[in-house]
């Protein structure tokens, strides 16, 4: 049984600030610890599992915070910058039996949720369809497209809520309860990892009975970003469309195709940023 582990830092257990997922901080390196662990704890669930391979792909921010000499043994890592194909997907393959969702965050613009936003802090909202998806649905979707089916999501309460709504049949674990966006009640990290290595077990086990996250097309991607310059450089992808000043509009029925002009977005959006900060 081969399974697939995409790992976000805003959702593990004793994170709350943007300070501890920025590198470069003070906080950054012993938050790097608790991702880490994090993800052994999902891995070692997994082969108790039975799980032959396990596949971590980390999946935030520069994609290159897991530490290699502290991750289980056992386990195969993808890290690295830009991370194409798919970012936080890549390394999923088909033949996969499950995926498994660590550290992951509400969407963007979600109340009483830690760190909230989906993919981009210049992205206000990403709909498809007319409806928001946040980065738990559209890993979902892709990895839909392979025949994996999402078994476990962990993060705060707001994501996993989120979840549930939208994959039956998914297994949550909220390690934390925001407060507010930069605060939160949580599990001990110590806990959390045994309550995730638990959850990670009976995911892997009961996999078998879930269906992939599979939305009929045609799909109407659209994506709101904070100032109209998001919006100036997004229109360089062709066929995007621009129907309101910071709104970009995709039409396809392919949802790898609609995957990834999310990705080219978000790096154009953030070449856009890094320009207005000059």
């Amino acid at each position: 049984m081969d399974v697939f582990i995409s790992i976000d830092m805003e959702g593990i257990a004793g994170i709350t600030t943007w300070r501890q997922v920025t590198r470069g901080t003070d906080d950054y390196a012993w938050a790097r610890e608790l991702m880490t662990e994090e993800a052994n704890a999902a891995i070692a669930g997994s082969f108790e599992a039975g799980a032959s391979r396990v596949v971590v792909s980390d999946s935030h921010g520069d994609m290159g915070n897991l530490l290699p000499h502290q991750l289980d043994q056992r386990a195969e890592l993808v890290q690295g910058t830009p991370k194409v194909p798919f970012s936080m997907m890549t390394g999923l393959e088909a033949g996969t039996d499950c995926a498994l969702f660590l550290g992951y965050h509400a969407g963007a613009g979600t109340g009483q949720a830690i760190l909230d936003h989906t993919y981009a802090g210049f992205f206000t909202d990403v709909r498809v369809n007319g409806d928001s998806w946040n980065e738990t649905l559209l890993n979902a979707a892709l990895a839909g497209t392979f025949g994996v089916p999402v078994a476990l999501v962990v993060g705060d309460r707001a994501c996993c809520q989120q979840a549930e709504v939208s994959l039956p049949g998914v297994r949550t674990v909220a390690v934390k309860e925001a407060f507010g966006r930069t605060s939160a009640r949580s599990l001990s990290p110590e806990w959390a990892r045994t309550v995730i290595k638990g959850a990670a077990e009976q995911a892997v086990l009961a996999a078998g009975s879930l269906r992939p996250f599979r939305p009929q097309p045609p799909y109407t991607f659209e994506v709101d970003g904070s100032t109209p310059a998001v919006a100036d450089i997004g229109m360089l992808v062709p066929r995007t469309e621009r129907p309101a000043p910071r709104t970009l509009r995709y039409e396809t029925d392919d949802l790898r195709e609609l995957y990834q002009v999310l990705l080219v977005w978000g790096y154009l959006g953030r070449q856009s940023e890094a320009a207005a900060r000059v």
